[in-house]
């Protein structure tokens, strides 16, 4: 009988969004939780540093919120996203909805606030214990013994946790995965499963003004799409944007539709060296977002370059001791901005299958429940990273080509008409709760049914009820 089934205490390593998250739902369940977290305490020290400190929030991570009792809380914290603001140079910026009624919204919230709110909610079962400053660096999982460096106020000295049970909810770097796929013998296949981006990020600011008000439209994602580049920009409460540039990290190689000397001088990582090649890159590219930019100089060269990921990995599990949730198991880029809200979805699955600590039988079987886990989140994982690739294309480039305005138009007017059999891939995937592998292949259906609309369609004034049914019993939808 596993000794965690007797204490009913789990170790969690790491205890940002997911980790929080999690301890709350395991106390909730009556079991105790020690977490340790790498970073030092958020709520009173400022650690964001450049890297993305506000995120989009959707339905599938309110729902673990709300069933938690979490949201009216929460909701002070947010700000309505109502579609994105695409700005082309040249051009009026231009509102394109994420959907079709009030309801159909994301939002924007503060990554610290909302971390720092869940640890003090897990803090308050007195189930909870954080454990700040301390880092993993290997686990025995023959001895359970978690190995960890403590960087305390009188230096960093190495000490020993003994764990029954362990979460790892640490990130897209995680140890706990490093050691389930060396105990798995899968380490060697990693290379395969973690697929680095060849684009990276940069985060700049966009201040309040000096009434503290909001100086573009608040209740939107903008975006400046440039087309293999692009800008982004997310709302705060205090009327600042987090402004975050998405740029190719080292010059890329020819495609069919570029040739060598032009990929050689695509804007990328490596040719900004200087204020003067800053200067001259926003100049060229974002002449009309440059003026609003606080500090553009000091916060490019000191903000660190962001790395993007996508982690498909498996197992997720060892044995009776290990499972790892969130990022640690499936890290996947922003651009659909499904990242927190997908390891929300985890917890989610986590507080409907497993039993309460009061419950729970002396023949529970944790490795089947690891297992069963794994078995339903891992197509969905790896549905929404292949998803979030194909949204970066979509955000920097195709936002501003009329055929893909066209064809936008064409699936809200196809929506109006068959709401119970056409619902937008966005919006299954930001409004519903219908699992990502079902809305990527439904996407795809979609893809190919509005590709073959627009052979015969050019406006939306020409698509018509019958050709739309047509098209959709064609298709089996």
């Amino acid at each position: 009988m596993n000794s965690a089934i007797k204490n009913k205490k789990i170790t969690l390593a790491g205890g940002g969004l997911v980790g929080s998250l999690l301890a709350l739902v395991l106390a909730r369940k009556g079991y105790k939780v020690e977490v340790f977290e790498s970073r030092p305490d958020l709520r009173t020290t400022d650690i964001s540093a450049g890297k993305s400190i506000n995120l989009a929030l959707a339905n599938r991570g309110i729902k673990p919120l709300n069933d938690l009792g979490l949201m009216a809380d929460i909701e002070k914290m947010l700000i309505t996203m109502r579609g994105r603001m695409v700005h082309i140079d040249g051009e009026q910026a231009s509102l394109q909805l994420y959907g079709q009624n009030e309801n159909e919204v994301i939002y924007s919230i503060s990554r610290g606030e909302l971390n720092g709110y869940l640890i003090t909610q897990a803090e308050k079962t007195g189930l909870v214990k954080f454990n700040f400053n301390h880092r993993v660096t290997a686990i025995d999982f023959s001895s359970q013994q978690l190995h960890l460096i403590n960087n305390s106020e009188d230096g960093a000295y190495p000490i020993e946790h003994h764990f029954d049970l362990i979460f790892g909810s640490d990130g897209a770097n995680s140890p706990v995965r490093k050691a389930i796929l060396e105990q798995s013998g899968a380490l060697a296949n990693y290379q395969n499963d973690e697929q680095l981006l060849d684009h990276s990020y940069k985060e700049l600011t966009i201040k309040a003004s000096a009434e503290g008000t909001h100086k573009i439209e608040k209740n939107a994602l903008h975006i400046w799409p440039r087309g293999n580049f692009m800008i982004i920009a997310l709302p705060n409460l205090d009327g600042s944007f987090t402004v975050t540039l998405f740029l190719p990290i080292k010059s890329l190689p020819p495609t069919n539709k570029t040739n060598s000397s032009a990929a050689m001088q695509m804007p990328n990582f490596t040719t900004i060296n200087n204020n003067d090649d800053l200067n001259q890159f926003f100049n060229q590219h974002f002449t009309d977002l440059k003026p609003l930019i606080d500090n553009l100089e000091a916060d490019y060269f000191e903000n660190p370059v962001g790395r993007l990921a996508t982690i498909k990995c498996s197992p997720w599990s060892f044995e009776n001791k290990a499972l790892i949730l969130g990022d640690a198991a499936h890290a996947v880029v922003p651009f659909h901005g499904q990242g927190m809200n997908c390891g929300f979805e985890d917890c989610d699955l986590v507080n409907q299958l497993l039993p309460h600590a009061n419950e729970l039988s002396d023949n529970f079987n944790w490795q089947e429940f690891f297992q069963s886990i794994e078995q339903k989140r891992k197509t969905n994982s790896d549905a929404i990273a292949d998803m979030a690739i194909e949204n970066y294309i979509e955000m920097r480039s195709s936002v501003a080509q009329a055929d893909y305005l066209l064809k936008k138009q064409c699936a809200f007017k196809i929506q109006q008409w068959f709401p119970k059999r056409f619902s937008p891939r966005y919006a299954m995937v930001m409004f519903e709760h219908r699992p990502y592998r079902e809305a990527f292949n439904l996407g795809e259906k979609h893809k190919s049914m509005l590709n073959e609309l627009l052979e015969t369609v050019n406006n939306i004034g020409q698509l018509t009820v019958e050709m739309a049914e047509s098209l959709l019993d064609k298709y089996q939808l």
